[in-house]
């Protein structure tokens, strides 16, 4: 009893220490995230009253470009400089990321870029929670922690889903290990933020799925089969935003030229071949993937235009996207493999950005958080799968590889190699 007692008072102190800090990043993230969704929601609105503004993309591409070459290069990593400082922390985050990006986001949504909101959240959390490292003088050690606090805040507070946001901020960083250090910060702070989000009468959106069937040896085959699908996809994204964007690198040496450039290529594609439904977010088509047949062709040109957004330079983030490339797949997929189409839909949603990702666990807590606790079976299994196809490549190139996915030959011998 008289060493328990010091180690019980050591405990509560730590225990006391990160509520504080938890609380202070929840509100912090979540006030960002509600500015920025009821901004977005406003932009969203206005360009598709006025579906013209396409062609002042280009000239939004190049603003874009020249604000972050004046203003905004020591944050121009984006969600691989938190990640790069996660892992081996320098400096504080400067406090400019959060409103430049924001900013940055939200001029891309409101002229027709093909881009997310995931990236937005977690760099204005993990911007935002960072400067309560000078306020609180902390190490590194615990700087890490703060970081990875934001990340799942902002997560969170911007799809509506606590547990799989705190989840993320653990999981996305290395494939193969997770940080449970900062597990009760990330889950304290990601369930307040969603809070704070909720409080400032922001309403997510709601996803449908009526039918879900039982787990059997055919829907688990099915599903397994869909999984590969999901999985190769979730690859090609990544591996063509990646390409695209060290191309535009290699060939254009002035950034602003970049966005200037692919937006003029995304304004005549969208006005060539009508396609106005690939810009921006994309929530009508994603909520109509849950309900009525698509076009086979929907998620090979979201997947299209959103590589060539992000390789360009666009700001936003790569998720809801992902989201609308995988509701889609899993809809032209459904009839084929004889499943409920809302239900492949909603598996599709979570599993190509678990695999563009490599965060399995977060996305099946998220099919269960946005679409009901029975699917969680059946998601987890496309989850998984799309996670084990996807390769070890995934949409943040600064994610470090902990442990191989799979034992085959090759992932041996890489890993011999990396062991030298």
């Amino acid at each position: 009893m008289r060493k328990s007692l010091p180690e019980l008072l050591d405990l509560l102190s730590h225990l006391g220490k990160w509520l504080v800090i938890s609380c202070g990043v929840a509100l912090l993230a979540g006030a960002a995230a509600a500015l920025f969704l009821s901004a977005l929601d406003g932009a969203t609105n206005w360009r598709e009253a006025h579906r013209w503004v396409i062609w002042l993309l280009p000239i939004a591409g190049l603003g874009v470009g020249l604000v972050y070459l004046w203003f905004g290069q020591q944050v121009d990593g984006g969600n691989n400089l938190i990640i790069d400082e996660i892992h081996d922390p320098k400096q504080v985050v400067p406090l400019r990321m959060a409103p430049l990006v924001l900013g940055a986001t939200v001029v891309s949504h409101l002229f027709g870029a093909s881009v997310g909101r995931e990236g937005t959240a977690v760099q204005m959390g993990a911007a935002l929670a960072d400067q309560l490292t000078r306020l609180f003088r902390l190490k590194p050690d615990d700087r890490r922690v703060v970081l990875m606090t934001g990340m799942s805040a902002g997560f969170a507070a911007v799809f509506g889903t606590p547990l799989a946001g705190a989840v993320f901020g653990l999981e996305v960083l290395t494939v193969g290990r997770m940080r449970s250090e900062a597990l009760l910060p990330c889950l304290v702070a990601a369930l307040l933020a969603d809070q704070v989000t909720l409080a400032f009468g922001i309403r997510h959106t709601h996803y449908l799925v009526p039918e879900v069937v039982p787990i059997s040896l055919l829907s688990l085959g099915a599903v397994l089969v869909a999984g590969m699908a999901f999985g190769l996809v979730g690859a090609a994204f990544a591996k063509a935003t990646h390409a695209l964007s060290a191309a535009m690198k290699r060939h254009i040496s002035h950034a602003p030229l970049r966005p200037l450039l692919g937006g003029i290529v995304i304004a005549f594609a969208v006005w060539s071949f009508d396609a106005y439904r690939y810009t921006g977010l994309g929530i009508p088509d994603i909520v109509h993937a849950f309900e009525a047949p698509m076009d086979s062709w929907d998620f090979l040109c979201k997947l299209a235009f959103t590589a060539m957004s992000i390789g360009s330079g666009f700001k936003g983030g790569e998720v809801t996207p992902l989201f609308y490339i995988g509701a889609t797949l899993g809809n032209v997929l459904a009839p084929l493999l004889h499943l409920p189409l809302a239900q492949l839909a909603a598996i599709g949603f979570v599993a190509v950005f678990a695999g563009a990702a490599n965060t399995p666990l977060a996305t099946t807590l998220m099919a269960m958080e946005l679409f009901g606790v029975e699917i969680g079976p059946l998601a987890a299994v496309g989850c998984v799968t799309a996670y084990l196809f996807s390769g070890h490549m995934g949409i943040y190139h600064a994610q470090r590889r902990a442990s191989s996915k799979h034992w085959t030959r090759s992932s041996r011998t890489q890993a011999q190699r990396d062991s030298r």
